[in-house]
């Protein structure tokens, strides 16, 4: 039997991006303990490290001409992300970005790697602006390209590298595209639309007349669809696979290799990716190639070696822990490159779960995975941790958890449902816990506990609560709506106050997050009656509480004041704050720390 440790020292390597040349991939891996920055040029090589800090290293993008790499890093887990240049040839890193306080979202190389883009909140905290920065350049020498007034984000230079793709996000389900010239600073607005709808994956055409996407306009789920720049016009493209995997499931992962014009993008398949390569014979059509011979499990983050006939990305699954693949566009053949390490725990007794699906109040079928121990003996003597996922427009899906594989080990099993709201089973399904609406979603916890009582294997006086960011919500606001049904709760930077939430979040996410939850203004009254807050006194489990001292989403002082309440009304509690971290834990110290107290925490109050 293995320590929480040993299996938090499991590895992941993920992020890849290959070089100009075809002969270097480089790739995030968290040996040391945070994600640093590595490369190696063949697979399965020793691989080389480039950045040794203790902060992660949250992105990395290898220039298209030379042998250099910007990548992204904050501080304490703040997310206001500074870029650095690394000089591959020599190892130097230079501060590109020196604008501490604000918050940097990359936007790409230029296609003759002299540029790079960003957007930015240095000018106001609340909005961000679109940047151009020579890659020699330091500070305050980006210019300005654009003043923008929401949050903005960017997807690529036109292969002239004459014009941006902007994309204006207004909640998680709904957004804009632009095109920004860079030259004169003007902007088209390429998608006025009604409603919600999402246009996502944007990447230019090889020819800079066409951008390709994946969009909801028309449809409940995301499908591929090409949009003529200068008419304006939008049409399906002819894939040859719309029943590949059915109409019912989201295209996304699209990337375009613009010399070749060699395409690949990936459908969401109850929580499963698939992947479909192809190659542009006419705007409207892809002439596919064999399937990639790839984990069944979750997968993204592609990145084309530079003539196009092979791609990278990362893989994961249930049992296997994230590696970066190669794959043969033409063959479909792949490759682990990577191998990061297990630990010394044998990936044979890694536990795969089994996709499942329950009844709730108003007769939906909620979609959840469901993994049992080796050690189940299916008379009853199991107890159970719901981990819900945060979002709450987000997904659970089959992807390699570590702390999952140790519950399992010792004996839990563990349920994870994607109640309504979450994302991958189109817009409709995840509109339905919208504002007024939020708390039926808690209802489809009550109706998975329900489910899980009538399971031969559950003991139904062992069921625990887990979750993070919005998952403690739903953590807290499941043992205020309905506390007989759990033994205990572990709240991970979670949400206790929607109005103090909303009051105190990042200026530049509060507008998105209100079109989520409700605002300020029009909804007070509501968010207030759904607070978990003010139902403290209905708690009637153990609650152990853990957050990071600098998280910009939910403010610590959401995990303060729950605490403070409960305690109050003699509720037992545990509270854990790390001074080093922000929305998540992600130093493996720290990591090491919290999961061994909620180890001893499930141990005292569940066992």
């Amino acid at each position: 039997m293995y320590e929480i440790d040993r299996y938090l020292n499991v590895r992941s390597a993920f992020g890849p991006s290959f070089g100009p040349e075809g002969d270097r991939l480089c790739f995030r891996l968290n040996t040391t303990g945070t994600p640093q920055l590595w490369s190696l040029t063949d697979p399965g090589a020793w691989p080389d490290q480039h950045t040794f800090f203790e902060e992660r290293v949250t992105f990395a993008d290898y220039s298209p001409e030379r042998q250099e790499v910007v990548f992204g890093k904050d501080t304490g887990g703040n997310e206001r992300t500074q870029f650095h240049l690394l000089d591959l040839t020599d190892g130097t890193i230079v501060d590109c970005t020196q604008h501490p306080d604000a918050k940097h979202r990359w936007g790409g190389w230029s296609h003759d790697g002299e540029q790079f883009a960003f957007a930015s909140n240095r000018r106001d905290e609340s909005v961000f602006d679109i940047y151009v920065q020579d890659r020699e350049a330091v500070g305050d020498d980006a210019e300005l390209v654009f003043e923008g007034d929401g949050w903005l984000s960017l997807a690529g230079w036109s292969p002239d590298d004459s014009r941006l793709i902007v994309h204006q996000a207004y909640s998680g389900f709904d957004g804009d595209l632009y095109v920004l010239d860079i030259e004169t600073g003007e902007i088209d607005h390429l998608t006025p639309h009604e409603g919600s709808v999402r246009y996502n994956s944007a990447s230019w055409g090889p020819d800079g007349e066409n951008i390709y996407l994946v969009t909801d306009r028309q449809t409940d789920t995301l499908r591929l669809e090409r949009l003529a720049v200068d008419a304006g016009e939008f049409s399906v493209v002819d894939t040859e696979r719309r029943d590949h995997a059915g109409d019912e499931w989201n295209v996304g992962g699209l990337a375009i290799d613009e010399d070749s014009r060699r395409l690949v993008y990936g459908r969401n398949v109850d929580g499963y990716t698939e992947w479909t390569a192809g190659e542009l014979v006419a705007p409207d059509r892809i002439d596919p190639f064999p399937d990639p011979d790839l984990p069944r499990g979750v997968s993204g983050g592609v990145s084309f070696g530079p003539d196009g006939d092979r791609f990278a990305l990362t893989v994961t699954a249930d049992t296997e822990n994230a590696n970066v693949y190669v794959v043969d566009i033409r063959s479909g053949e792949t490759e682990r490159w990577t191998d990061a390490p297990t630990a010394g725990i044998p990936r044979e007794t890694f536990v795969a779960s089994e996709l499942v699906h329950y009844p709730t109040f108003d007769g939906r079928e909620i979609p959840a995975y469901f993994s049992l121990p080796s050690t189940d003996t299916g008379h009853g003597e199991t107890p159970v941790i719901v981990d819900i996922h945060g979002g709450p427009e987000s997904q659970r899906r089959p992807s390699f958890n570590s702390v999952k594989q140790y519950l399992l080990a010792n004996g839990y099993a563990v349920f994870e449902p994607n109640v309504r709201g979450s994302s991958g089973y189109g817009k409709s399904y995840a509109a339905l816990d919208d504002v007024d609406k939020r708390m039926d979603s808690v209802k489809d916890l009550q109706a998975a506990v329900e489910w899980l009582h009538d399971h031969p294997a559950v003991d139904r006086d062992r069921i625990v609560a887990m979750g993070g960011s919005y998952g403690g919500f739903m953590v807290l606001a499941a043992m205020t709506e309905f506390p007989e049904l759990w033994a205990a709760g572990v709240d991970i930077v979670g949400i206790a106050n929607f109005v103090t939430f909303l009051e105190n979040t990042g200026e530049w996410r509060r507008e998105l997050r209100e079109a989520e939850y409700g605002s300020l203004e029009e909804d007070r009254e509501f968010l207030e009656s759904i607070s978990p807050i003010n139902r403290v006194e209905a708690i009637d489990a153990p609650l152990f509480v853990l957050h990071g001292e600098n998280d910009p989403r939910v403010p610590v002082g959401e995990a303060e004041q729950i605490v403070e309440e409960a305690r109050e009304q003699g509720v037992p509690v545990e509270k854990l704050v790390f001074e080093d971290e922000g929305h998540g834990i992600t130093k493996l110290d720290n990591r090491i720390e919290a999961y061994r107290a909620i180890v001893e925490f499930l141990s005292a109050h569940v066992e």
